[in-house]
């Protein structure tokens, strides 16, 4: 049997990784076996123009679009998918909401009510194998994650605040806090759930549906009170790079990915996740890019106009670039006989098919990585095409889940 040094560093890019302790690990295990698998979710809130990003020709001998031309030297490691979308979803930017969840009618705001999202059903599946079950971020505004009951998880906005949280570890006197503020919030938590029996005599039935809700958070909560309290005392890893630095300048869009992937790859190098959501900027004002005089929101309802798509070009080119260097990390980061690209789902998209009429129809999909059959076009009738949840689907069971169901989806996607 192949002994893993608990301690075992990584290295790549010029980065040392110290691992975290984990019981598997410890214990010893095959090579190769029980191999972590994780999933990134990114979403662009204006878009993806499609002319741009959809090649002409299907399956494996497409010539590259303008987009996927810095993607190129990563070819056989992504695959582009067209025609997709999410049934009795309609349109404007509310779709968002929908996004990784199928929900259906989230235009409709004063009556739309949500659900689990594709990365919390996972978490709920794969907790406790990490620090963090998965981590929830935004460049700005709302973040992609829903629970089950419907609410949106809150989203973090400062990468500094989360590279804290991942790698500094407190001095002995906040541990102790920490593990005492935990184990008081559960046994709050412990009393409302002794008041369910008596409330349930007391209330109707509608009443008692919210109830259910409202205790299945509460569940919820103490399983993750209890992943935290276990983690607490132990200590976080540690990387030989200094902490990560906000952009604090809105309009610099481009520098707040790149820091944002930063911060997601080392997540993934400590294994301190194995689940990220990231929603990307959907500024309303003048991006820091070349060549951009504009603000970026009306850029996405160019109307066709030659002069504004060329703008939009310049911002939506820049953003391909750091995603393709992104995922080149990623392919460059070894982690036994694998790398991390091979392990981890890069599923890049948007709820928007075409943003400058809000229209949800033919969403751009990039997927990269998790060991799929890459280096084609998937392309599926506009007219006659499965709901995106059937992708939702292949991912989930990607990822080693026993799922064959997820929201709308009647089956997996296939092609991949």
């Amino acid at each position: 049997m192949h002994r893993i040094h608990r301690r075992r560093m990584l290295q790549t890019a010029g980065v040392c990784l110290g691992l975290p302790w984990l019981e598997s690990l410890a214990k010893g295990a095959t090579a190769g076996a029980d191999r972590p698998r994780r999933l990134i979710c990114i979403c662009s809130p204006l878009g993806i123009h499609a002319p741009h990003l959809f090649p002409a020709e299907t399956g494996k001998g497409y010539r590259p679009t303008p987009y996927l031309e810095p993607l190129a030297p990563l070819r056989d490691q992504f695959t582009v998918i067209s025609g997709l979308a999410h049934p009795d979803v309609g349109p404007f930017h509310d779709s968002m909401n929908s996004f990784l969840t199928g929900a259906a009618h989230p235009e409709n705001r004063t009556g739309f009510r949500n659900t689990i999202s594709l990365d919390q059903f996972a978490a709920e599946r794969m907790h406790g194998l990490t620090r963090f079950p998965s981590l929830t971020l935004a460049a700005e505004g709302a973040g992609l994650a829903w629970t089950r009951s419907g609410a949106p998880v809150p989203a973090d906005a400062w990468p500094s605040r989360v590279f804290r949280r991942m790698f500094i570890n407190g001095s002995p006197q906040e541990v102790r806090a920490e593990l005492h503020r935990l184990r008081s919030g559960r046994s709050i938590l412990d009393a409302l759930s002794e008041k369910r029996a008596s409330l349930n005599r007391q209330v109707n039935a509608r009443d008692a549906e919210k109830l259910d809700e409202y205790y299945s958070s509460v569940r919820e909560l103490e399983r993750n009170l209890a992943s935290s309290e276990q983690w607490s005392t132990r200590p976080k890893p540690t990387v030989s790079v200094p902490p990560l630095n906000d952009v604090t300048n809105q309009a610099d869009i481009l520098q707040q990915e790149k820091v944002w992937y930063a911060l997601i790859l080392l997540a993934l190098q400590t294994d301190s996740t194995r689940l990220v959501t990231l929603t990307l900027s959907g500024l309303t004002g003048v991006p820091v890019v070349d060549g951009v005089s504009l603000g970026y929101h009306d850029l996405s309802h160019h109307g066709q106009d030659a002069a504004k798509i060329e703008q939009l070009q310049k911002i939506e080119l820049s953003k391909m670039r750091l995603f393709g260097d992104f995922l080149q990390q990623l392919r460059d980061a070894r982690e036994e006989d694998q790398t991390l690209l091979d392990r981890t789902i890069v599923y890049y998209g948007s709820n928007l098919g075409n943003a400058s009429s809000h229209d949800v129809r033919n969403l751009p999909i990039l997927l990269a990585g998790g060991d799929f059959q890459h280096g084609q076009h998937l392309a599926f009738d506009l007219a006659n095409h499965p709901p995106l949840s059937n992708l939702y689907v292949t991912l989930l069971q990607r990822l080693g889940l026993e799922v064959d169901r997820f929201a709308t989806s009647t089956g997996t996607l296939t092609g991949l």
